[in-house]
C-alpha cells in the first residue's frame, strides 16, 4: 500500500536510555546541522501552490546516440510530446496531445515508444509512421528489446477455461509480432542475447520468485531463487559470454549490481561503498549494455561510475555537490550525456547536457519547467539525515526538516509517516508537504522505521509481522521522543500525519500514545490492518500485481492474514478495536473509489468514532482513488492538513480557501468536529 513529546524530566531521562544516538558523532553532526538551520534567515510564508512540484516536465529521456532528448510537457490538462536536439536549436513538438506517461527510445534512436496505462504508441521521430498497440494491463511492457533496431518486449495475459497463461512477445515499431515464450506462471522479467533469443526469465513460482536460464532446447534451468518481496530483482543485460547482469540482493543483504556467470556463481560488480544503502538505479552503456553508472539513495544520495566511466561520473558529481545526480549515457563520437539534478530543497528537477569531450555543461529545458515559480532554496528546509538506537538496540534511520531561523525547541513537531510499508523516504527527494509544513513553522520528522526499504533486506524484513501497536510503531514513537530529548520540538505540540500505511500509523499514534500526539491527520488509513490486507488480496487491486504474489509477500513480512492467530493479533491491536481509547482530534481523508483501502472501511471507522463521541472529521473525494491526483483535490488535502494542525498545534494559519476550493470542500467534508473549524470563512 501505496501514496511524533515528553511530559517531564523523568521521562526524558528514561527515553535517553531507551532511544540513544547511533554514535556520538551522529548526534554531534545533527546538533551542528540544527544550529546551522537556526542561524538561517527566517522564510516568508509562501502560498500552498508554490510547494507542489510543477509536473511540467515528465519522462525526460536521452536517445541512445545522445543526439536528442525526448520529453513530455504538461500544461494544465494537456500533455504533449517534444524532441530537443542536443547539438543546439529549438525543441520540436511531435504530438500536440498524448495520454502517454512514460517514454522509451528504440535501440537505433529512430523511434520512440510512448506508453500510457493501456496503450503503447510507436512514433518515428522523422514523422513517417507509427502505430498504437493495446496493452492488457498497465505493466504489460517489460523492456525495450536490446537486440533489435526498434522493438519492445511485452507481457500478455491469455485467459483459458482453466485459468490463465502468460506470453512474452516481441513487437517491432511497425507492429510485427513474434512469440518468444508462453508460461502458466507470471513472468516478471526476461533477458535476450544479441541475436534476439530469450536466454533467461524471472517468474513467480507460487511462494517464491526464481531466475531461470532458457536452454537451447527450450527447457528451463533454475539459476537462483528467493522469497518474494516487491521489486526485489531486475535483469539488466546479457554479456557476450552469456553471463547475466542483475540488480538484486541475491546472496547478500543489500541490492547491488551483480554478475551471474555460466556456472551460476554470483559476482558483485558494484555495491554501495558506504555499505549502508540499496542500489536504486543503474545506467547501461547503450552500445555494450554494460552497467556504467550506479546510484544509491537512502541515507545519502550518491552516484558512482563503473569501470571506464568512473572519472567522468566523478567529475559530474563534483559539479553538483550535495545533490542527487542522475546520469544517462549517450554513445558515439560527440554524444552528449543527460544529467538530472535533484535535492530535498529543489522543487523541480534541473536538466543539463554534459559533453564528455570537454567537460562542459549546458542547462536545458529551463523555460519548459517554469509553470509556477518555486520558493527559493534559501527559504526551504534542508533534509537532515540522522539515526538513533531503538529501545531494543536496532539502529533506525530518519530525516529532520526544520523551519529556517526558528528556535527548534519552541516549534511544534510533526511526524510524517511514509506509506507502504515497503517504501522509504529518499535523501534526494523533494517532499512538498514536508516543505510546506516547515514553511508554516513545524519541525518535520520523517522516519524510515524498520520495515522500510533502501537500507538492506534485513532491515526491510526486521518487523517480523509486528505492525500493530508494536515494534514498527515504537520506532516512530521513540524517534519523536529522541528528537524531543535533543531539544527539538515543543513537547506539548506534537502531531502525526501520514497516508495509506502512514495513515494507519497515524491512527495508532493518536490511539495508543495520546500523551505524546495531540492531533492526527490520516489519509486513506486502514483501521484494521489485517482485515485491510485480506480485502486487498481478495477484492483490491493488489498494487496492480497480477502475479498473485501479495499473500507470499505478506507472509515474508510476517503478516499471514490466512492464519487465525496472526489475524487476531493484528485485529486486537487495531485502531478500530481500540476506538474507545482515542482521546485526540483526528482528521480522516479518503477516496470514494479507492481500490487499495476501501472507502467503506474508513467510513465505518469514522461512524464508530462518531458513535463513541470522539473528535473526528471526515473528508471524502467522491470519485477519488487511493491518492488525490487532480489539482483541486490535492489542494483540498493539503489545506485541510494545514487547518487541522494550525487549530491544535498552533502553526501558521493557512491562507483562506479560494472560492472554488471553498465550494468544493462544503460537500466533501462529510463530518466536521465542532471544534476543528476546518472550513473557515473567506
Amino acid at each position: 500500500m501505496t501514496f511524533p513529546k515528553l511530559l517531564g524530566a523523568l521521562a526524558c531521562s528514561v527515553l535517553l536510555w531507551a532511544a540513544t544516538p547511533a554514535r556520538a558523532d551522529d548526534a554531534q553532526a545533527l546538533r551542528t546541522a540544527v544550529a546551522a538551520a537556526r542561524a538561517r534567515a527566517p522564510a516568508p510564508q509562501y502560498p500552498r501552490a508554490a510547494f507542489e512540484a510543477s509536473r511540467a516536465l515528465q519522462s525526460v529521456r536521452l536517445s541512445p546516440d545522445g543526439r536528442h532528448v525526448a520529453y513530455l510537457r504538461q500544461l494544465g490538462q494537456q500533455r504533449s510530446l517534444w524532441l530537443l536536439p542536443t547539438a543546439g536549436g529549438a525543441a520540436r513538438q511531435l504530438l500536440p496531445r498524448t495520454e502517454a506517461e512514460e517514454l522509451y527510445w528504440s535501440r537505433d534512436g529512430r523511434w520512440l515508444f510512448a506508453k500510457a496505462s493501456r496503450t503503447l504508441m510507436t512514433l518515428e521521430i522523422g514523422g513517417r509512421g507509427g502505430m498504437r498497440i493495446a496493452l492488457d494491463n498497465p505493466r504489460g511492457m517489460l523492456r525495450v528489446d536490446p537486440s533489435q533496431p526498434a522493438a519492445v518486449v511485452l507481457r500478455e495475459r491469455v485467459r483459458t477455461p482453466t485459468g490463465e497463461r502468460w506470453r512474452v512477445v516481441r513487437r517491432d515499431a511497425r507492429g510485427k509480432r513474434t512469440l518468444l515464450w508462453e508460461d502458466p506462471r507470471f513472468i516478471h522479467d526476461v533477458a535476450l542475447d544479441a541475436r534476439g533469443r530469450l536466454v533467461a526469465l524471472m517468474r513467480f513460482d507460487g511462494d517464491h520468485d526464481a531466475l531461470y536460464r532458457v536452454e537451447g532446447n527450450g527447457r528451463l534451468r533454475e539459476a537462483l531463487r528467493w522469497t518474494v518481496i516487491r521489486d526485489q530483482a531486475q535483469l539488466l543485460a546479457v554479456t557476450p559470454q552469456g553471463d547475466l547482469l542483475l540488480d538484486s540482493d541475491a546472496g547478500g543483504n543489500f541490492r547491488r549490481v551483480l554478475r551471474l556467470d555460466r556456472d551460476n556463481v554470483l559476482h558483485t560488480v558494484h555495491a554501495d561503498p558506504r555499505g549502508e544503502a540499496d542500489l536504486d538505479q543503474v545506467a547501461l552503456d547503450p552500445a555494450t549494455q554494460q552497467p556504467v553508472v550506479a546510484s544509491y539513495r537512502s541515507i545519502v544520495a550518491a552516484t558512482y561510475g563503473i569501470g571506464a566511466a568512473q572519472a567522468q561520473v566523478a567529475a559530474i558529481t563534483r559539479q553538483f555537490p550535495d545533490r542527487d545526480v542522475g546520469i544517462s549515457i549517450g554513445n558515439g563520437p560527440g554524444a552528449r550525456w543527460l544529467v538530472s539534478e535533484r535535492a530535498g530543497t529543489l522543487r523541480d528537477a534541473r536538466w543539463h547536457l554534459y559533453d564528455p569531450r570537454n567537460g562542459r555543461f549546458r542547462r536545458i529545458l529551463e523555460q519548459e519547467a517554469k509553470v509556477s515559480p518555486p520558493p527559493p532554496e534559501t527559504a526551504l528546509a534542508r533534509k537532515l539525515p540522522f539515526a538513533y538506537r531503538a529501545s531494543d538496540g536496532m539502529l533506525v534511520h530518519g530525516f529532520l526538516l526544520l523551519p529556517p531561523g526558528a528556535d527548534p525547541a519552541r516549534v511544534p513537531l510533526v511526524a510524517q509517516v511514509h506509506g507502504g510499508p515497503i517504501n522509504h523516504f529518499h535523501a534526494g527527494d523533494y517532499d512538498g508537504i514536508a516543505q510546506l509544513l516547515a514553511n508554516r513553522g513545524y519541525a518535520v520528522f520523517e522516519s524510515n522505521f524498520r520495515g522500510s526499504t533502501g537500507h538492506g533486506r534485513d532491515y526491510a524484513l526486521s518487523p517480523h509481522g509486528d505492525y500493530g501497536n508494536g515494534r514498527v510503531q515504537q520506532d516512530i514513537v521513540e524517534g519523536v521522543r529522541w528528537l524531543l530529548a535533543q531539544g527539538i520540538g515543543d513537547p506539548q505540540r506534537v502531531g502525526i500525519v501520514g497516508h495509506s500505511f502512514g495513515g494507519y500509523s497515524t491512527l495508532l499514534g493518536v490511539t495508543f500514545d495520546p500523551e505524546l500526539f495531540k492531533v492526527g491527520v490520516a489519509g486513506a488509513p486502514p483501521a484494521d490492518f489485517g482485515w485491510s490486507m485480506r480485502w486487498l488480496h481478495e477484492f483490491g487491486n493488489q498494487g496492480a500485481r497480477p502475479d498473485r504474489s501479495l499473500t507470499a509477500q505478506l507472509r515474508l513480512l510476517g503478516v499471514d492474514v490466512g492464519d487465525a492467530a496472526s489475524y487476531a493479533h493484528l485485529r486486537a491491536q487495531s485502531p478500530l478495536a481500540n476506538a474507545g481509547k482515542l482521546r485526540r482530534p483526528l482528521l480522516l481523508l479518503a477516496g470514494g473509489e479507492d481500490r487499495t483501502v476501501p472507502i467503506r472501511e474508513v467510513i465505518h471507522y469514522a461512524a464508530v468514532l462518531r458513535r463513541l463521541g470522539k473528535d473526528v472529521s471526515l473528508y471524502v473525494e467522491a470519485d477519488g482513488g487511493h491518492s488525490p491526483t487532480e489539482p483541486l483535490p490535492r489542494e483540498a488535502y493539503v489545506y485541510l492538513m494545514e487547518a487541522m494542525l494550525h487549530r491544535y498545534l498552533g502553526g501558521a494559519k493557512p491562507e483562506p480557501p479560494s472560492p472554488a476550493l471553498h465550494d468544493y470542500l462544503k460537500p466533501a467534508l462529510r463530518i466536521v468536529d465542532k471544534d476543528a473549524d476546518l472550513l473557515s470563512k473567506r
